[in-house]
């Protein structure tokens, strides 16, 4: 019988020696906590197909920041589910709108104790559940839909956002809000464009956080990216870096880790990834079937993002992740 050791084996003897060679940390500064605040409640109430994730009330969401803020957690991004919608998503842009009464009383509570990113889409506020203006012939008009992109981010900024995240992708959508930004006077609010977001099946469990149906069983695949295109993706992020993004996303995170891996090794901005509604949403039934263990595949999971490239994650697991490191 062979006595050959070789040396990554013998790195791997006890708990204390892999903690002290390991490559990938995670940490709780790596975590983004995506949070849902609704207009037309009055208590906090649970998403039925995201155990655990909540929509909120202005209240309880100041409360849930509070939380997050006190585990060292350094940012939020909040999406709305207003009472009203329209063809348009006014509400969006509403200065008494839900996100922009959120942050107001988000900045108010913590300041810049913890960053508070808004996410900057239509489809949580029109009433045909797409991202933009919808033409007769049901095509999205990317150009009517940018300049109302640009109306959101200077209400948001206005607000108190400290980070818009445009969700569309419309093309053009992170110049035209630059400049919006710019011109509003809002030159150090930064945008993390959802650079590379695929049109995937991983959403459903969000769509129904945020109350949301395409209408006539339409879907996004037009101004989404295919699940089959890596190098699309990569154009897409130069593109969005050169009009001004200073944050780009990968989106969804694990069948798409090699979009990740790809956008790391060619660009220098900070990239993120975002561990969807349907990658929670399996490890937590999953696990509730007994068929494997919940903390164990929320951190293999989630380091193997971060191992693929990602600065900074946005995970319905933050919560959990923060109390297990803290």
């Amino acid at each position: 019988m062979s006595n050959i050791i070789r040396r990554p084996r013998r790195l791997r003897q006890s708990d204390s020696m892999r903690r002290l060679v390991a490559e990938t940390t995670l940490s709780v500064d790596d975590l983004i906590a995506p949070l849902f605040v609704r207009e037309d409640i009055d208590s906090p109430q649970e998403v039925s197909s995201l155990p655990g994730v909540m929509q909120h009330t202005q209240e309880s969401l100041i409360e849930q920041v509070g939380k997050l803020a006190d585990l060292g957690v350094p940012g939020v991004i909040v999406f709305g589910v207003p009472a009203h919608k329209d063809a348009e998503g006014s509400q969006a842009w509403n200065p008494d709108g839900v996100v922009q009464v959120a942050l107001q009383n988000l900045s108010a509570a913590y300041g810049d104790r913890i960053t508070v990113a808004t996410d900057l889409c239509l489809d949580e506020y029109t009433d045909h559940g797409h991202c933009g203006v919808v033409l007769d012939n049901g095509e999205v008009d990317n150009d009517s839909t940018i300049e109302l992109y640009a109306k959101v981010a200077v209400a948001q900024a206005k607000a108190g956002a400290q980070v818009v995240a445009p969700s569309g992708m419309m093309d053009g959508q992170v110049a035209a809000i630059r400049e919006a930004l710019d011109g509003a006077g809002y030159i150090n609010v930064p945008i993390l464009a959802y650079s590379a977001k695929y049109a995937s099946s991983f959403y459903g469990p969000f769509r129904d956080a945020v109350n949301v149906s395409i209408a006539n069983g339409g879907n996004r695949k037009a101004y989404q990216q295919d699940f089959r295109n890596g190098r699309e993706a990569i154009e897409e992020i130069k593109l969005d870096i050169a009009e001004g993004a200073d944050m780009i996303m990968v989106k969804p995170a694990l069948a798409y880790l090699d979009v990740i891996a790809e956008a790391r090794a060619k660009f220098d901005v900070p990239i993120s990834a975002y561990q969807v509604s349907g990658e929670y949403a399996m490890i937590k039934y999953a696990a509730a079937q007994g068929v494997l263990d919940e903390e164990a595949v929320m951190m293999e999971t989630l380091t193997s993002i971060k191992r693929a490239g990602a600065d900074f994650i946005l995970t319905y697991f933050a919560e959990a992740v923060a109390k297990k490191l803290n």
